[in-house]
């Protein structure tokens, strides 16, 4: 074979070679994006904290991966019009003390609450505290709950501004933790009487729950009517979209997009892999 015969040879060799790789390399990220697809729409999706409802567990900031499979799977848990039927498919009952993501009743938004009243329960709440089927839930004070002031933390009404041991301005709350049926422990701010620490006995019907936030006099819940853009009412599990697990980022606000080196400082690492 002459010189030529050879570069002609080796020139077509190199394309056929080009060819896979960039044929291998296109359906690697073919498959890369179906997985990605599939963890987003059956296992885990991420959500993010926009308030300070759900103190002193989750931080206005917080970035967190919610378990899609925990509860069944509906329309409301996809990220897309799947044409499933009514209901959800795998179904399980959340139970109380769950941290539960779900969808509001008017205007299809996700929400985080606690879950307190389950089918069956009648639920009220009398001077502040839960009464669950009768019972009081039991509440104790445990002290002081203090929280860095940021542009995602600010000291509202309810705390006062003080300076932690180390120097940091803080928001300082009073807290409290009760104990639902079977044992569970939930950690609650409580800043007083306000118009939601009255609530007449209700009876949860099938196929819903009684959803609070654990920052009690800053959380727009199942104590309230549904309202758009507000309050939930009582939930249906049919809105059930995952539960909360782990928090998988949190930042106090400061970052900026031109300043790469304020994405750390901002961050909350003490925070980040915490197990809800």
């Amino acid at each position: 074979m002459d010189v030529k015969t050879q570069s002609a040879t080796l020139t077509q060799s190199d394309e056929n070679a080009s060819g896979e790789s960039w044929g291998s390399f296109a359906f690697f990220l073919l498959k890369l994006v179906v997985v990605v697809f599939l963890f987003r729409t059956l296992v885990f999706s991420p959500f993010s904290i926009p308030s300070e409802s759900m103190l002193p567990r989750l931080w206005n900031g917080d970035y967190l991966l919610a378990a899609k499979w925990s509860y069944g799977f509906s329309g409301n848990s996809l990220p897309f019009d799947a044409g499933l039927p009514q209901g959800r498919i795998f179904a399980r009952e959340p139970e109380r003390g769950d941290l539960v993501i779900f969808k509001h009743p008017i205007d299809n938004t996700d929400y985080i609450k606690r879950v307190i009243g389950l089918p069956g329960d009648t639920v009220a709440i009398l001077g502040g505290q839960i009464a669950l089927n009768g019972e009081l839930v039991p509440r104790r004070a445990v002290g002081e709950f203090d929280i860095p002031i940021s542009q995602n933390t600010t000291c509202a009404w309810g705390g006062e501004e003080a300076v932690s041991g180390d120097g940091t301005a803080v928001c300082r709350y009073s807290q409290f933790e009760e104990t639902l049926p079977g044992g569970r422990t939930i950690p609650v701010l409580d800043f007083g009487l306000t118009q939601g620490d009255t609530f007449s006995a209700a009876t949860i019907p099938e196929g819903h729950m009684f959803v609070m936030g654990d920052n009690r006099d800053n959380s727009r819940d199942s104590r309230f009517e549904a309202m758009s853009g507000d309050a939930v009412g009582i939930v249906s599990q049919d809105s059930l979209v995952g539960e909360a697990s782990i928090i998988m980022w949190s930042t106090d606000g400061s970052a900026e997009w031109l300043k790469p080196w304020t994405w750390f400082t901002a961050a909350r690492w003490g925070r980040i892999g915490t197990v809800l």
